[in-house]
């Protein structure tokens, strides 16, 4: 008998996620790696210093610079959300941390707004599942609830969600308004209101993130979708119609945006030069793709299989439409796992309708592999931090040390005891999982995306001091100030954009580009840029003082010059 969906899903497999532990779980995954640690690099630290001459005057608002260097990303808004929180914080919070609180409420926007586009799109009557004989089948309510928490854990569980999702970078805003568009576009046919200021907000913050491209092609393809999945009831058609018109609208308005701020850029990446490089290229393209979005994409892959009868359904050709646009921009664009990180909701989403077609024997591989990778993982960074803090194992205390030379390990009791608590949260959550009790269908993903977290949480407590000296160029700043004797003024020479924002935010240092004459005492120059400088400056009136190593990277030297006089 053919079967008009694959999902055979009986009403006790969708019982809900108790809300409480999942808001506590949400903030456990999007609180640390924004609270304690320093500005990372590049990226990150390069964002920070752009949002400081904002909000201090120092560059046009419609044009960052960082002393006179235009920002690689062509995108205005996140910059803005920074300076607008560094001029608005008061004086006792740590600048670095006050950029980050617009950016958590984006990575909170991001979870909210995955989990109500996944609970409207199974709410479509091509995504119910199949009509029992004698009734028993889930509640469409309780059953696009289920499907929701299913997708937000699979988000969660995504592996290159973590790092990126807690920088303060164009990159977390641009995921954050594709969710918003996602959501707007899947709320549709039920909700006018919300989803109309949610396509405004989403569409409008990528042509500002430096996504312009992205949002006129998840438009676009969106309205077409609409319009293959018409609904036939004529308030609901009513309803589809005012969505397409709007999303036409919004297109053409997006389009239009982008030329106003002149936000249309191509940055391409150019494929490697011959066929070794192609071949190194296209497999690095792939390792990314497997490691950057799993445990989704077998899922995902799942689902568009099984649910290849409705591939024109909304609820499988629109998140597919969002993953293939992010998946296209992967493989075109030079930041290409910042751009397949937009495509991270919708393939959460696929994932999500995966669930009530696996079977019995799958979900518990997954459930087998879950456990043991992130177990291993956990005790891996345990036995390091004990290393760190006690010498025992030798091996690992003693990579630690080759691999980051100078590093003082130091004992946190609050860092500690989080640490703990969510290890014993990861035992009972194992424990829970594997024993007898209802079946619900969001169960496959809570092991994935509780291990997700914890390991993410345990290296944001306990190797926190660990990645800051890895991570920050604070230590770099630090040898190269004590070297100097508060000079009014350096000049500095092919530094990257993220070390001329570290110096000036480490170091309190005013920063000038280096001239033909000099204007400043000391001169810093980066040491890969050495051949170039006779070009830039007049070495005669230089004397080469010392060359300063960032202690975790043998390949970020900086030259230390100081004026002669001469």
């Amino acid at each position: 008998m053919n079967q008009p969906t694959p999902a055979i899903v009986a009403q006790s497999a969708v019982r809900r996620l108790p809300r409480v532990a999942l808001l506590l779980f949400c903030l456990a995954y999007l609180l640390p790696g924004f609270i304690g640690r320093e500005p990372w690099k590049s990226a990150d630290m390069t964002a920070f210093g752009y949002m400081a001459d904002l909000a201090h005057g120092n560059a046009s608002w419609l044009k960052p610079e960082l002393l006179g260097l235009p920002s690689d990303v062509d995108g205005l808004l996140p910059y803005w959300l920074g300076a607008w929180a560094l001029q608005w914080a008061p004086g006792w919070v740590a600048p670095d941390f006050a950029v980050r609180i617009p950016f958590i409420l984006l990575l909170a926007l991001t979870l909210a707004a995955t989990w109500y586009g996944v609970y409207y799109l199974a709410r479509s009557p091509q995504a119910q599942p199949v009509a029992f004989a004698f009734g028993g089948e889930a509640n469409p309510a309780d059953y696009a609830r289920a499907m929701a928490d299913g997708g937000l854990l699979a988000l969660i569980a995504c592996l290159g969600l973590a790092q990126l999702s807690h920088e303060t970078t164009p990159a977390l805003a641009q995921v954050c308004f594709a969710a918003l568009t996602f959501y707007a576009v899947a709320a549709m046919p039920y909700r006018t209101a919300g989803p109309l200021v949610g396509l405004a907000v989403g569409l409008g913050g990528l042509v500002l993130s430096g996504a312009p491209m992205m949002a006129v092609l998840f438009s676009a393809g969106s309205a077409l979708i609409c319009l293959m999945d018409r609904p036939r009831e004529s308030h609901a058609a009513r309803r589809a119609d005012i969505g397409v018109a709007a999303l036409a609208l919004m297109t053409l308005l997006a389009a239009a945006l982008a030329w106003q701020f002149d936000l249309w850029r191509w940055r391409m990446a150019q494929p490697g030069s011959g066929q070794m490089a192609g071949w190194i290229e296209w497999r690095n393209l792939g390792r990314l793709l497997l490691w950057f979005t799993w445990p989704a994409w077998p899922l995902a892959l799942w689902t568009v299989w099984r649910w290849r009868r409705q591939l024109g359904s909304r609820h499988v050709a629109l998140p597919l439409w969002f993953a293939t646009v992010a998946a296209g921009a992967t493989l075109t664009m030079q930041a290409s796992d910042r751009s397949l990180l937009l495509g991270l909701p919708a393939m959460a989403a696929l994932a999500a309708f995966a669930l009530p077609t696996l079977r019995r024997s799958v979900a518990a591989l997954i459930d087998w592999f879950t456990l043991i990778f992130f177990t291993s993982c956990a005790f891996t960074i345990w036995v390091v931090w004990i290393a760190m803090q006690t010498g025992v194992p030798r091996q690992p205390a003693a990579n630690v040390a080759r691999l980051a030379p100078g590093f003082e390990p130091s004992f946190s009791l609050i860092s500690f005891a989080i640490a703990l608590l969510a290890t014993l949260a990861w035992a009972w959550l194992v424990k829970w999982r594997v024993g007898r009790h209802r079946a619900a269908i969001w169960k496959s993903l809570v092991l994935p995306a509780g291990g997700a977290a914890l390991s993410w949480l345990l290296l944001m407590t306990l190797w926190l001091p660990l990645l800051d000296f890895a991570r920050s160029y604070a230590p770099l700043v630090r040898n190269v100030a004590a070297r100097l004797d508060q000079p009014e003024c350096v000049e500095v020479y092919g530094l990257s954009r993220g070390q001329i924002a570290a110096f000036q935010f480490h170091g309190q240092l005013r920063l000038k580009p280096a001239a033909l004459k000099a204007q400043c005492p000391w001169l810093l120059v980066d040491a890969d840029t050495q051949s170039t400088l006779r070009k830039s400056v007049n070495l005669r009136q230089w004397a080469l003082q010392a060359t300063v190593r960032r202690p975790s990277d043998d390949d970020e030297d900086v030259l230390l010059y100081q004026r002669t006089g001469k």
